[in-house]
């Protein structure tokens, strides 16, 4: 353990919860919530902002080397990170599902993966940080303490993130919602840059039937035996 970080790394698909719970995970812990996946939905917005092909990655490479990207805490435990973009919160125009589709394509880029990755590893470097997304725990910080990956089935994540886009007020097809997880696990798990997989030493957890609490309950369990 002495060669570990004090990090808790969450990996997993979309819409399988795992921003809620890393916030209230970090919460419980008193450690700092560092939500990587608004990292790359914030790249994807500047993208569609300056009207860049989010596949050309010599087209993207400026954006980054002017990057103005900020998290800052979520105003309450129910709400997600804020994001500042260029000084510009942009916290919910970056919670889209065109722009969840974007932040997948870009994710695919080698440039972008290894600026957020630094950065990521920057904030991280003092330990302390629940970090959630789809690498965390095999590149991001494969030195991290405690590491989960945790999973859904696919009926399940599509049930949530349907709630999740009504209780917003949003309008919502049910097909268009499920034919886009699907494709968003596929992006996910076959590019060739850092894919979705559980890092080797990470604790599955299914949540198919779990409620949130029973899952932090589960996982902090762990982290206080290890």
């Amino acid at each position: 353990m002495y060669d570990r970080l004090e990090v808790v790394t969450i990996d997993g698909p979309c819409g399988v919860g795992k921003s809620t719970i890393s916030r209230k995970l970090a919460a419980r812990m008193h450690f700092t919530y560092l939500d990587t996946g608004a990292m790359y939905r914030a790249v994807a917005l500047k993208c569609k902002q300056e009207e860049v092909d989010v596949a050309d990655e010599a087209a993207v490479i400026p954006l980054l080397e002017n990057l103005d990207l900020q998290l800052l805490p979520a105003l309450s435990e129910k709400e997600d990170v804020r994001v500042l973009l260029d000084g510009k919160d942009v916290s919910d125009q970056i919670r889209t599902p065109e722009i969840s589709m974007m932040a997948s394509a870009v994710s695919a880029l080698p440039s972008v993966r290894k600026c957020l990755t630094m950065m990521q590893q920057e904030l991280g470097s003092s330990g302390k940080i629940v970090a959630e997304g789809r690498d965390t725990g095999t590149i991001v910080f494969p030195r991290a303490a405690w590491k989960f990956y945790l999973d859904a089935t696919t009926e399940e994540r599509v049930r949530r993130r349907i709630n999740q886009m009504r209780n917003g007020g949003q309008e919502v097809d049910d097909e268009e919602i499920l034919a886009q997880i699907r494709k968003r696990d596929r992006d996910d798990s076959e590019r060739a840059i850092a894919p979705l997989k559980a890092a080797p030493d990470a604790v599955l957890v299914d949540s198919t039937r779990l409620g949130i609490d029973e899952v932090i309950e589960h996982m902090h369990g762990i982290i206080k035996k290890k």
